[in-house]
C-alpha cells in the first residue's frame, strides 16, 4: 500500500498568512518567494534563513497553489482527492479511497479560497451567485467543488487527477488486473480491429486498460482520440488529439465531443477513440464504426455489461435517433464490450467480454462471451462462438471449458 505523502513540517500561523496576504495585496505584489518572503519578514522581523524558507514555501502553497493539497499533487498514484471538510481530506491511490488525518487546512474559509483559485485558474466563477463548479483545470485535472448552502456542512472540493503513468498489459497482468488467457483474448481484439467498448463503473479503471491496448495498436496506424480532458496516454508514435472546450464565462465557445467525433473523421484516423461516450455524439460514434472507421474504440459507464445496450438506447434516443434506429445501428457494428470491475479490496479487473446482437425482439443484447472470475477461473458462455468469429482466431492455445 502507498504510505502517502510526507506530513508538512508545520501549519502556517492563521494571523501571519493573514498578514501577509493583505499586504501582498496592499502592495499588489505576486506571491513570488522573495515577495512573500519580504513580507514575512516585514510582519514578522528577524527570522533565521531556514525558518523563512519553511514558512515562505507553506504561504506560497496557500496563496498561490494548493495549499495543504500541495504534496497530494505531486504524489504520482494519487488519482482522486476529495475534501470534505478543512479536517477531513481522502484519497484515493489504488487501495481504495483513505483519509488522511494529518492532511488538513487551518479552517472553512481556505478551502473555499482553494476552491474558487482553482476554479478561476480554468475561466470559471465561484461564488455565492454561482454555488458549484465543474471545470477542467490547465494541469489536466478535473475539478468539482459546492460552496455553502448549496453544501450546508462547508465547501466541498473534488479533484480527479490524470494518470502520469502508462500500464502496459502485462503489467496489468503482473498486478491481476487481468489473467493470462485473458491479455491474449485483448491483443487478439486489437489485432482483429474490431470495435468495441470499454465499459464499468467510476474509478474500475476503464481509462487506465484503453490506454493499455491502445498501446498495442500497429505504429502505422494514426490514433484519433477525442476526450474531455486529456486522460488516455497511450505509448504510440502517431496520436492526434482533440480536446473539448467549456464556455466562457458569459456561456458562449464551447465545443463538446459531438462536433469533436465530426471533425475527427475528416482527419484520416485509422482508429477513432471516443474517450468517454456519454452525450449526442454517440449517434455519430455508432455511424462511424458502421462506414469503414475499424477499429473504433471508447469508454462508456455502466453498472453491467447487459446494461450496455439500454445505455447507449438512452444516449442515443437523447441525440434524437429513434430506439428502431439504434438498435440497427448497434446491431450493424458488431462490436465487443469488455466489462471492468473494481473489487472491495481495491483491485481493478477484467471480469468479462460480451458480444452484442440481436435478440428475438430485434433489440440488442449484450450476451456474456467470456467471464474471469475473481479466483483466476475462466468460464466460456454462449457468446464465446460469436466472439471467436468476430476477432477472427481460435482461442490461442486451450480453450476454457463451458460454463457449467
Amino acid at each position: 500500500m502507498n504510505p502517502g505523502p510526507e506530513p508538512p513540517a508545520l501549519a502556517p500561523d492563521p494571523a501571519l498568512l493573514d498578514a501577509v496576504r493583505a499586504r501582498l495585496a496592499r502592495d499588489s505584489a505576486a506571491p513570488t518567494p522573495a515577495k512573500v518572503a519580504a513580507a514575512l519578514r516585514a510582519e514578522r522581523g528577524v527570522m533565521g534563513d531556514a525558518e523563512v524558507l519553511s514558512i515562505v514555501r507553506l504561504l506560497r502553497a496557500d496563496l498561490a497553489g494548493a495549499g495543504p493539497l500541495d504534496p497530494l499533487l505531486a504524489d504520482p498514484l494519487i488519482t482522486d482527492i476529495l475534501v470534505n471538510a478543512p479536517d477531513q481530506v481522502w484519497i484515493e491511490d489504488g487501495a481504495g479511497l483513505r483519509r488522511l488525518p494529518e492532511i488538513r487546512f487551518p479552517d472553512t474559509e481556505s478551502v473555499v479560497r482553494l476552491a474558487q483559485r482553482l476554479a478561476a485558474q480554468a475561466g470559471r466563477r465561484l461564488d455565492a451567485a454561482a454555488p458549484w463548479v465543474d471545470a477542467r483545470l490547465p494541469s489536466g485535472a478535473r475539478l468539482h467543488a459546492v460552496l455553502p448552502p448549496i453544501a450546508p456542512e462547508g465547501a466541498c472540493l473534488s479533484l480527479r487527477l490524470t494518470r502520469r503513468r502508462v500500464f502496459t498489459l502485462a503489467e496489468l497482468v503482473e498486478c491481476g488486473g487481468v489473467v493470462p488467457i485473458g491479455a491474449r483474448l485483448l491483443r487478439s481484439l486489437i489485432a482483429s480491429r474490431a470495435a468495441f467498448l470499454i465499459c464499468g463503473g467510476t474509478g474500475t479503471g476503464k481509462t487506465t486498460l484503453l490506454s493499455a491496448l491502445l498501446s498495442l495498436c500497429a505504429h502505422d496506424e494514426r490514433l484519433l482520440l477525442v476526450e474531455d480532458s486529456a486522460e488516455l496516454r497511450p505509448e504510440h508514435p502517431h496520436v492526434v488529439r482533440l480536446q473539448t472546450r467549456p464556455p466562457n464565462i458569459e456561456g458562449s465557445g464551447g465545443v463538446d465531443l459531438h462536433h469533436l467525433v465530426r471533425q475527427a473523421l475528416r482527419m484520416r484516423p485509422d482508429r477513432l477513440v471516443v474517450g468517454e461516450v456519454r452525450g449526442k455524439e454517440v449517434a455519430t460514434m455508432l455511424a462511424a464504426f458502421n462506414t469503414g472507421h475499424e477499429g473504433g474504440t471508447g469508454t462508456l459507464h455502466a453498472n453491467a455489461a447487459t446494461d450496455v445496450p439500454a445505455r447507449i438506447e438512452a444516449l442515443g434516443c437523447a441525440a434524437g435517433l429513434s430506439r428502431d434506429a439504434v438498435h440497427s445501428q448497434l446491431a450493424a457494428t458488431r462490436a465487443l464490450v469488455v466489462h471492468v470491475v473494481r473489487e472491495p479490496g481495491g483491485v481493478r479487473r477484467v471480469a468479462e467480454v460480451c458480444v452484442l446482437r440481436r435478440s428475438g425482439s430485434g433489440l440488442v443484447e449484450a450476451v456474456p462471451a467470456v467471464e474471469f472470475r475473481p479466483n483466476g477461473e475462466t468460464v466460456r458462455h454462449a457468446g464465446a462462438a460469436d466472439l471467436t468469429a468476430r476477432i477472427g482466431v481460435a482461442w490461442l492455445g486451450r480453450e476454457p471449458p463451458p460454463a457449467g
